[in-house]
């Protein structure tokens, strides 16, 4: 009989799943049953939820689903649940926030330059419209008065890696005909590949993806240089360009090293850089292209050494999305595929390159940098501390153990005499949260005397390595089984729980997990 490579049921069941052809981000819902096969630790009436994940866009439809009464996309059942989340995902949300936000971030560059008066556009498919909206706008879901949108549907499909080239060639298509209009001041694009298919473990898909962009992006430049706009080029953070662990295998995750910034200019003669600046010095250049006085609370600089008097004050902002840069050779796609036409835009006109990760964007030293940080900082001009530093340096000095959100969940289920669920993603490190989220909340609980507690994980594998799924839920399983008072029920890839384009189908499809134990069924063996 062939010996089982986990001890616990659930991550055993998932590793099982792997030899399915499932990973950890498609991972179909396991739910975890006892011996008559009836689901364990169902969401029930009057229970207590603390969704463990940061971020937050990812989370609102399922959060909405969980909290409304009726819901137009599917059936659901009014639960009268008390939900805490750890930051605030949507401000209309009727729930519970851990870590609200710790200041409304005014004088934005979108909400700067239309209160002057100027124009700006916002161009993107909408696969990465939120980070171009919300996230580029301060986390304000605010459109301001002369921002206009464009936002191209991205194609729907369940298989991402069949349109590599995804919306590149409509979006640069949209931010070319809106150039030669000439009605912007400033035009800000994301172009999306790179980022989206760099997740992706095939190589000749991560290249078509290379090349779109670099296509796209000779498109633009030139398309750009024509009509008189002066263009900004740089990314969010970067993916492809560190494709392999040192071991060989591959990481789809994101990375640390820095992006490019370059300026197309007919001015170029004149320009010059400074080195180490980081995405906050992004809007305050912005600002003095245009010839604006910075306003006092962004704390960036602008990238140009001297200043200048440029003869066109009209800006395009180019986001190439996951582009970033690495002069070492072992396992950059960009160099292995070829970029000829950034190779010569870096020739011909200024050049540099920005910090994207880690301290400058506040965020944990020699952490990798994200769409949600990048766009943030790039639309801000300032740095902020973000929610996970907040976090684990409430774990650290013992405040998460007093947080009110998180004791308002522990008393309303020792007054209702129900259960606490713990709902997050199950990762070491990703975007949405953390392992030691879940680890400290069962902490909590366990100082409490709360002994109905039940975990749900979602799973997702970007830059972690393979099957590492399996890894992370063992771990946590063995956590809950040593504190004896927690149990991790069900598990289900992040694809499905965490959607932000309205696929309600997914989160159905989670919903019916988590409260109706509808899932591939997995026997509890320490029933």
């Amino acid at each position: 009989m062939k010996k089982r490579k986990y001890s616990t049921p659930l991550a055993e069941a998932i590793r099982i799943a792997y030899t399915r052809g499932e990973g950890d981000e498609d991972l179909e819902p396991l739910v975890l049953v006892d011996n008559d096969n009836s689901p364990i630790g169902r969401f029930m009436p009057n229970d207590a939820l603390i969704f463990a994940n940061i971020r937050g866009e990812r989370e609102v439809e399922l959060t909405q689903a969980l909290t409304s009464k009726q819901l137009n996309h599917f059936p659901i059942v009014p639960l009268n649940l008390c939900v805490t989340t750890m930051i605030q995902y949507h401000p209309d949300l009727p729930v519970n926030i851990a870590f609200p936000p710790t200041a409304n971030l005014s004088n934005t560059l979108t909400e700067l330059l239309t209160k002057q008066g100027k124009r700006v556009l916002k161009c993107v498919e909408s696969e990465k419209a939120i980070h171009l909206t919300y996230f580029f706008n301060g986390k304000q879901h605010t459109q301001f008065k002369n921002e206009d949108r464009i936002i191209i549907p991205s194609y729907e499909t369940e298989n991402l890696a069949d349109y590599p080239e995804m919306k590149a060639a409509e979006v640069a298509d949209a931010t070319i005909a809106e150039m030669k209009k000439g009605i912007y001041d400033l035009i800000v694009t994301n172009i999306s590949p790179c980022d989206v298919m760099g997740h992706i473990e095939e190589k000749n898909i991560v290249g078509q993806a290379i090349h779109a962009v670099d296509k796209q992006l000779g498109r633009i430049v030139t398309a750009a240089i024509n009509v008189g706009y002066t263009v900004l080029v740089t990314a969010d953070h970067g993916v492809a360009e560190s494709w392999l662990y040192p071991d060989g295998t591959i990481d789809t995750g994101h990375t640390s090293n820095p992006v490019p910034f370059l300026i197309v200019s007919e001015m170029k003669e004149e320009i010059l850089l400074k080195t180490g600046g980081s995405l906050v010095d992004i809007a305050p250049t912005i600002i003095d292209i245009l010839g604006l006085e910075k306003p006092q609370e962004m704390e960036g600089r602008t990238l140009l050494k001297t200043g200048i008097g440029f003869s066109s004050h009209r800006i395009l902002l180019l986001i190439l999305d996951g582009w970033g840069y690495n002069p070492d050779t072992y396992g950059n796609l960009f160099l292995e595929f070829g970029t000829p036409n950034m190779d010569k835009l870096k020739i011909d006109f200024p050049f540099t390159t920005l910090i994207a990760s880690g301290t400058r964007l506040g965020m944990p030293e020699g952490t990798v940098g994200n769409s949600e940080i990048g766009h943030l900082h790039m639309g801000i001009g300032r740095r902020i501390v973000s929610d996970r530093v907040r976090i684990f340096e409430a774990i650290e000095t013992g405040d998460f153990f007093h947080n009110d959100a998180f004791l308002k969940a522990i008393n309303y289920v020792k007054n209702n005499k129900t259960s606490l669920h713990l709902l997050g993603i199950i990762s070491f490190y990703s975007s949405h949260g953390s392992i030691k989220y879940l680890e400290a909340l069962m902490g909590l609980a366990k100082r409490k005397n709360i002994h109905k507690v039940f975990l749900h994980g979602m799973l997702g594998r970007r830059g972690e390595k393979p099957e590492s799924g399996a890894h992370y839920v063992n771990q946590l399983e063995l956590k809950a089984q040593e504190m004896e008072i927690a149990k991790v029920v069900s598990i289900i890839g992040r694809h499905w729980a965490l959607d932000r384009e309205e696929n309600w189908e997914r989160i159905e499809k989670t919903y019916e997990l988590l409260v109706n134990g509808k899932g591939r069924q997995i026997i509890d063996t320490n029933f």
